[in-house]
């Protein structure tokens, strides 16, 4: 039996670098079953992701990893947004930029290496993460998840009646252009509209929407400040029913909290991905309403497949078994869990070497900054130079709700 405080604590941050950090204490003792570390890669590494960030910011000025830079993928089209809502409030221009950004982030799990998304009214063409924001961007704009006659919103409504043909057509599905995981897209965003609902103290009352986020972080805020962490536990407490499929504790659902046999006392391993991607996307509508935000580095690196592929490419994780990389594992496999908690740990040593090579403190780089200069960028980077499909190196087998 697990005690209240005992659930609030895998549903933390603290709770990801502990239980990871365990798995990395046995990694680097050689006792996993199917990875090794190898911290002689370390700076070569972090070299390596320097270069990428001077590439993209030869000033070193980064913003946030958030999903408001793959919104400006090819061109700008925040300017657009920010146009369409001038008239608005600050604090209802806040509420709507949360809807976009939830529902955006929300589906942004793993695309698959063959969809891709011609941008109407442009030549552009975009996969991945990037096809996925500007299509769901599209999808906001057109008020695909909006029930209301004002169209740049999402509510409770729009999306409890969203359907797998509206999601199909605004993602330009097609037999010649698939996408993976649509029905966990969808039925991860009727759930989004059902859970808010569900949460009239965090979402509103009268038209419960995911932007009526915004008014209860205000109330939470302090001094002009907030703390990261406290996003991060209103996004868990607010969306945790969304997941499916995931382990529960007394009813309450963990979302993306795994197991590992390695570990004593209880095995679970927390990541909480998605939820975290999300929190980094929500700090910039904030901090447009004058808010500052503490602690950013109380939150991890991301665990996914660029900041993971990253650290295969570059040797700081090495497969103990040949076919590892041959294969597709499940998202609860003890391969994925591993691979996934390295990860969250080497991303904390390569931001430390990065800011003693580059002479910055984490209050000039913080780990969120790094992600976007950075990791994720480098991840990408490394897989199309030794790959001809840029695919990571190792293959997941996803339900479109994690990755």
């Amino acid at each position: 039996m697990f005690s209240q405080k005992e659930i609030a604590y895998i549903r933390s941050a603290q709770a990801i670098r502990d239980r990871c950090g365990v798995l990395f204490d046995l990694a680097r003792e050689d006792r996993l079953e199917h990875f090794r570390c190898d911290l002689t890669q370390l700076r070569p590494a972090a070299d390596y992701v320097i270069e990428v960030m001077r590439e993209d910011y030869p000033d070193l000025q980064i913003p946030f990893h958030s999903r408001w830079r793959h919104f400006e993928a090819g061109r700008s089209r925040l300017t657009q947004l920010d146009r369409e809502l001038a008239k608005l409030t600050p604090l209802a221009k806040a509420q709507a930029k949360f809807d976009l950004a939830i529902v955006s982030v929300l589906l942004d799990a793993g695309a698959g290496a063959t969809w891709q998304y011609h941008e109407p009214g442009t030549n552009l063409v975009f996969r991945r993460s990037e096809g996925l924001a500007v299509a769901s961007f599209q999808m906001f704009c057109q008020g695909t998840f909006s029930s209301h006659s004002d169209k740049l919103q999402a509510d409770a409504l729009g999306l409890q009646k969203l359907t797998e043909d509206v999601l199909a057509a605004g993602f330009q599905l097609s037999h010649q252009n698939p996408l993976v995981g649509l029905p966990g897209r969808l039925n991860l965003l009727r759930r989004l509209g059902q859970t808010i609902v569900g949460h009239p103290q965090l979402f509103g009352n009268d038209h419960p929407r995911p932007g009526g986020l915004v008014n209860y972080l205000l109330t939470k805020a302090s001094h002009g400040q907030i703390a990261a962490e406290t996003v991060f536990s209103a996004v868990l407490e607010g969306l945790g029913d969304i997941w499916t499929g995931r382990l529960t504790i007394d009813g309450i659902n963990l979302g993306d909290v795994w197991c590992h046999s390695a570990l004593s006392h209880n095995r679970l391993v927390p990541f909480h991905k998605l939820s975290q991607w999300l929190t980094y996307s929500l700090l910039e509508p904030l901090q447009e309403l004058g808010l500052e935000i503490t602690g950013l580095d109380t939150l991890t690196g991301l665990p996914e497949y660029r900041n993971g592929g990253l650290c295969l490419d570059l040797g700081l994780l090495q497969p103990k078994h040949p076919n590892l990389l041959h294969q597709a594992h499940k998202v609860d496999s003890e391969v994925i869990v591993e691979w996934r908690a390295l990860t969250v740990i080497l991303l904390d040593y390569i931001a430390a070497t990065i800011r003693e090579e580059l002479g910055m403190d984490a209050q000039a780089l913080p780990l969120v900054k790094v992600l976007q200069g950075g990791t994720w960028s480098a991840g990408r980077k490394i897989a199309a130079h030794l790959r001809s499909d840029g695919v990571p190196p190792i293959q997941i087998d996803s339900d479109g709700t994690v990755f």
